[in-house]
């Protein structure tokens, strides 16, 4: 049974957030790794993996590049 923090992290994390870690994992890459590459912050990613912000188009445009993937992958309703 996941406690009730968990349960209301997972509500907060957005499908762009989800597709963003689950790429980042999925190629064994830092969050730190993968903001140099974006040139963001390693914060701001996580706070947009986890749903806190929402990055605008161009953020999100540099993180697909960091994670070679098309911006499309990242803003789809599921995380591959």
């Amino acid at each position: 049974m996941q406690s009730e923090p968990a349960a209301c992290l997972h509500q907060l994390v957005t499908p762009n957030g989800t597709a963003i870690y689950e790429f980042r994992k999925a190629r064994n890459l830092s969050l730190r790794t993968t903001a140099q590459r974006a040139e963001i912050h390693h914060s701001y990613l996580r706070r947009i993996e986890r749903g806190e912000s929402a990055g605008s188009p161009q953020v999100i445009r540099r993180i697909a590049e960091a994670l070679a993937v098309p911006p499309a992958a990242i803003n789809r309703e599921e995380a591959p």
